[in-house]
C-alpha cells in the first residue's frame, strides 16, 4: 500500500464503510499493521460478511475478530513458506517413494493444495490435487434416488470449507432492518381474499423490449449517446433560466466563464477513474464530440463514467477546463394521481372510513427477494420454498421475484451435471433446462398460486438467467407460458416501471450499486457521507436505470463459483439504452437488488430498497417485506380535484 498520510486513511475508510468512531479506529489499525488500503481491507470484509453470515454486523468486537484471521492468515503463510524452504534444502538427500500411483514422490502433496503443477506430475497430478473450481455431482447420484434433492449437493467444500445447510442457519425470520417502525406490521386475514386487492400496471412498454439483441450499430450508438446529452443541456437550461449564449464547447480556448454539459469520462480505457485523469466528453452538436481533461477547483462532488453533468468554468490555456461549479441537475416531478382515483384505490382494500387507514388489516403486504435462490452445492432452492411458505402464511398480497432465478453462475447449472427428482412428465434422457425449471421453480410458485388465488406474483429476469435468451440489457421478460407458471404470475422486462394500485415502483436486477461503488470518485469531501444512501441518488438524479458507462469489467465483479469464477456482468446494448430512462415522473418506491448489504431508506422522497440476495453462495440470504398502508386524503385535497402526491415513504413499513 502506498504511504498515505492519517487523515488521508480515515477519508478512504469513511468512503467505502461509513464506520462509528471506535470502529474506524480497529479498521485503520488493521491498514497499517497489514499495509493494505481501505478498499482492499472493504474486500477482505465482505469476504468475511459471506462466510460468517448475513447477521453478521460492523462493529469493534466482530472486527477485531477480523483482524484475528487475517493475522492467523498471515501467520499460517508464513508457515507454509518456511516448511518449503526446508523441503528444498533437504530434497536432494531424500529417498524418494514409490510414485507410481500418486506421483507424490516426498509425501508433501497429502492435504496440500500445490500452488503451481510439478513437472513429474503431468496433467494427471493437476486432476487429483486442483482445488476444484466448479462442484460437480458425484458418480454416485446417478444411482441413489434423485427425489431428495439433496443428492444434488456437490463437493466443492471438500477442503474444509464447509457450508452451512439452509435448514441450519441461524436465527431464521430474524428482522435485521426496519424503516417506518412505528408502523404495524401487516395481519394476516383469517381466510385469503377472495379477489386481487393488487391492480397492476405497467407504466413500461414492453413491447419495445423484445429488439433484436446483439445487432448494434455503432451509428445508433454514438446517437443515443448524443441525445441523452443534448436533452440534459435542455432541462438544465429551463431549469435555470439561462440563455442559449451561456453554453459553450469546454475544449474551445476563451476567457469568457461558460457552462459546458458534457458526459464524465476517463482519458485512458484501462485502469479506475480518478480526478486526474477525468475528462468531459460532449456531443457532436455542442462540442463536435471533443474530449476535455477537467480540472477543479475547491469543489466537493461525486463523479463517475457515464454520469451527465453541467459544469460552469473557463478553458484560458486551451488545454484543460477549469471547473468552477457544478450545477443542479434538476429531479423528475413525484408520482400523483387524481384523488377520485386514490378512493377508489382504497376502496379495493377496504379502506373507506377514517379508522381503516390505520388498521394493519387494510394494508398492502408485499414480498420482495432477490436471486439466486438457492446455495452453490445444490439444488433443492429451499430459500424459494421457505419464501413461498412466508408469503402462504402471511397471505401476502404480491411477491416480487427479481432474477436470477436460474441462474448461470450456479457450478452445478454451469456445468449441466446435476439430476432432477423424480417427475412423471419428464423423460430423462430428453431433459431440458426448461424441465428442470418447471420441477424447481414453477412448482412451488403453483403450489402458492393454489393457496392463494389473490396473490400477485412479478417475475422480473435477469442478465444472469438462463432461461431468458434475451441476454443484453435492457431486457425482455421471461417466456411464463413455456415455464410452467401459474397465471398469477406476470413477466415483465428488466428494468421495469409498475403501478402497484396508485404506487409508482422501478425495478432493475442489474447490481447498478456494486458497479457504482468500485467507480465512484468524490472529489473533496462528499455531500453524502453514507455510501448506500449516496450511490442510489445518482439514479434518482440521472433519471436512469443505469447511469454508468462503460460498466465495470467482468474480472473486477465479485467472484462466482464456476469453473472460471467470472461474472456475467452487464452486456449493455447501447442501442437501447434509452429504455432504462425514467421518463414521466420520480418513483415512489426503487427496488434495486445489489450484492452491497441490504438496507432500506428513504432518499429525495423515494423509498430505496435493496432487499439482498435471497440465497448467497454459502449462507442463507435475506429478503424485505413491506406493509403499505391507504393513502388518507385530506378534505381540501378532496375537493380540489387535482393530482396528490402518494408520500409512500411516510406510509410503509419495510422488514428486512
Amino acid at each position: 500500500m502506498p504511504s498515505k498520510t492519517k487523515s488521508s486513511i480515515g477519508d478512504d475508510l469513511d468512503n467505502w464503510f461509513v464506520p462509528h468512531p471506535e470502529v474506524k479506529i480497529e479498521l485503520d489499525s488493521i491498514c497499517r499493521l497489514h499495509s493494505i488500503s481501505p478498499e482492499e481491507l472493504f474486500y477482505k470484509w465482505e469476504s468475511y460478511h459471506m462466510k460468517m453470515g448475513q447477521e453478521t454486523k460492523l462493529d469493534v468486537p466482530t472486527v477485531r475478530e477480523l483482524k484475528k484471521e487475517l493475522q492467523e492468515t498471515v501467520e499460517r503463510e508464513a508457515r507454509t513458506k518456511s516448511h518449503m524452504r526446508s523441503v528444498d534444502k533437504r530434497g536432494a538427500y531424500a529417498t524418494p517413494r514409490n510414485t507410481a500411483k500418486s506421483g507424490d514422490v516426498f509425501g508433501m502433496l497429502e492435504g496440500v493444495t500445490p500452488l503451481q503443477q510439478s513437472a513429474s506430475g503431468g496433467n494427471k497430478r493437476k486432476a487429483n490435487f486442483e482445488t476444484p473450481s466448479a462442484p460437480k455431482s458425484s458418480k454416485a447420484h446417478a444411482t441413489s434416488s434423485p427425489s431428495d434433492g439433496r443428492a444434488l449437493a456437490s463437493r466443492a467444500d471438500q477442503a474444509g470449507n464447509q457450508s452451512v445447510t439452509f435448514a441450519e442457519r441461524q436465527n431464521p425470520g430474524q428482522i435485521i432492518e426496519t424503516l417506518n417502525g412505528h408502523l404495524n406490521i401487516h395481519e394476516p386475514p383469517i381466510a385469503p381474499h377472495s379477489e386481487p386487492r393488487v391492480k397492476l400496471t405497467a407504466n413500461t412498454d414492453l413491447k419495445k423490449f423484445r429488439y433484436r439483441p446483439m445487432a448494434m450499430h455503432l451509428s445508433e450508438a454514438s446517437e443515443v449517446l448524443d441525445d441523452r446529452i443534448d436533452e440534459f443541456q435542455a432541462l438544465i437550461q429551463t431549469h435555470h433560466g439561462l440563455d442559449d449564449a451561456a453554453f459553450g464547447n469546454a475544449a474551445a480556448q476563451g476567457t469568457n466563464e461558460i457552462i459546458a454539459v458534457g458526459r464524465v469520462a476517463s482519458d485512458t480505457p484501462e485502469g479506475k477513474l480518478n480526478a486526474a485523469s477525468m475528462v468531459l466528453e460532449m456531443s457532436r452538436r455542442t462540442g463536435a464530440g471533443l474530449r476535455v481533461p477537467l480540472k477543479f477547483n475547491s469543489l466537493s462532488y461525486e463523479f463517475y463514467p457515464g454520469q451527465i453533468v453541467a459544469v460552469r468554468g473557463i478553458n484560458a490555456a486551451g488545454e484543460y477546463f477549469s471547473v468552477n461549479e457544478v450545477l443542479d441537475i434538476p429531479l423528475l416531478a413525484p408520482a400523483a394521481s387524481h384523488a377520485s382515483t386514490i378512493e377508489t384505490l382504497n376502496e379495493r382494500l377496504g379502506a373507506t372510513e377514517d379508522d381503516d387507514f390505520s388498521a394493519p388489516s387494510k394494508a398492502l403486504n408485499v414480498i420482495v427477494a432477490s436471486g439466486p435462490y438457492t446455495a452453490d452445492d445444490n439444488l433443492t432452492f429451499e430459500p424459494l420454498h421457505a419464501l413461498c411458505q412466508k408469503a402462504e402464511e402471511t397471505s401476502a398480497d404480491m411477491l416480487v421475484l427479481i432474477g436470477p432465478l436460474f441462474d448461470a453462475e450456479h457450478p452445478l447449472l454451469a456445468t449441466g451435471d446435476f439430476d432432477l427428482p423424480d417427475d412423471s412428465s419428464i423423460e430423462p434422457d430428453r431433459a431440458t433446462l426448461v424441465d428442470a425449471f418447471r420441477v424447481l421453480i414453477a412448482k412451488p410458485l403453483q403450489a402458492l398460486a393454489q393457496a392463494i388465488p389473490s396473490i400477485t406474483i412479478v417475475c422480473v429476469p435477469s442478465a444472469r438467467d438462463l432461461m431468458n435468451k434475451h441476454v443484453s440489457w435492457p431486457q425482455d421478460n421471461l417466456p411464463g407460458k413455456k415455464l410452467g407458471l401459474p397465471k398469477q404470475a406476470k413477466m415483465v422486462s428488466n428494468p421495469v416501471t409498475v403501478s402497484i394500485n396508485e404506487i409508482v415502483v422501478a425495478i432493475s436486477a442489474q447490481d447498478i450499486l456494486y458497479e457504482l461503488r468500485r467507480e465512484e470518485v468524490v472529489v473533496g469531501k462528499p455531500k453524502e457521507g453514507n455510501l448506500l444512501a449516496r450511490l442510489p441518488r445518482h439514479l434518482i438524479q440521472q433519471r436512469h436505470f443505469f447511469p454508468l458507462y462503460p460498466s465495470v469489467e467482468r474480472t473486477l465483479l465479485p467472484k462466482t463459483g464456476t469453473e472460471d469464477g467470472i461474472a456475467t456482468g452487464t452486456p449493455i446494448d447501447v442501442s437501447y439504452l434509452k429504455l432504462g430512462e425514467w421518463l414521466e415522473a420520480r418513483p415512489d418506491m426503487l427496488i434495486q437488488p445489489s450484492a452491497l448489504p441490504q438496507f432500506a431508506k428513504v432518499i429525495e422522497n423515494v423509498l430505496v430498497i435493496n432487499p439482498g440476495p435471497m440465497s448467497k453462495r454459502k449462507a442463507a440470504g435475506t429478503y424485505a417485506q413491506l406493509t403499505m398502508y391507504p393513502r388518507k386524503l385530506t378534505d381540501e385535497e378532496r375537493s380540489r380535484g387535482t393530482l396528490v402526491g402518494h408520500r409512500l415513504f411516510e406510509r410503509a413499513r419495510v422488514d428486512v
